[in-house]
Parts: structure tokens; sequence; C-alpha cells
């Protein structure tokens, strides 16, 4: 479920965009993948870059890790794309949130 401060803080975007939630995220992952739904982990030390990944055009899941911890060992390793976004300026890493964002954004600009 969502609590109300989600609700609020998503200015109705919540109601429009699909979110799921499983008890074994490893196990939902993998019946996404076998759907031929692309499955994408967020992680500062990703193999791809986000501007390079031609994944994001088409049916995918955005998996986004805490934001101490990032991704446990176990859903990265069952991600099919590990994707880093760039970090100028030397910043390390951005919020759970932000990061989203710019996925979601470039996954929507591929798609307009």
């Amino acid at each position: 479920g969502m609590t109300a401060g989600a609700w609020k803080t998503s200015a109705g975007t919540a109601a429009r965009t699909p979110v799921a939630r499983c008890t074994n995220l490893t196990r939902a992952l993998e019946a996404y993948k076998k759907a031929g739904i692309a499955v994408v982990g967020l992680a500062a030390d990703g193999e791809h870059e986000v501007g390079d990944l031609a994944a994001l055009s088409g049916p995918v899941v955005v998996v986004v890790g805490s934001e101490g911890k990032g991704l446990s060992r176990l859903v990265g390793e069952t991600c099919d794309f590990r994707v880093r976004i760039p970090m100028p300026g030397g910043a390390e890493s951005l919020n759970a949130g932000v990061a989203a964002g710019v996925v979601l954004y470039e996954a929507a600009r591929r798609r307009a």
C-alpha cells in the first residue's frame, strides 16, 4: 500500500503510475523477466549508463534500492541491467526518489 504522505507528494501521479508490491522481490523480478519485461536496477556502480540503455524504450521494471545500501546482492544479480546515473561535479549519489525520477524521465523521453 501507499501511505497518505506518498499520495500527497505524488501530486496525483500515483493514481496513474503502476506500482507493484510483493513479498519476495527476487521471485517477482524473475516472473517479470520470464514475461519478457526488462528488469533495470539502479546502482551507483552499475555497468550501464542510463542514457545508453535501449531497454528503457520497451516494457521495463525499474528497481530502486535503499538510500543507504542500494540494491541487495541477490536483487542486483537478478536484474538484467544495473544502471548508473552520471554524476558530474563530484556528487556521490542521488536520493532514491530523485534517481527514480531521472530514470523514469529518460524512459518517457525515449517513448515520446
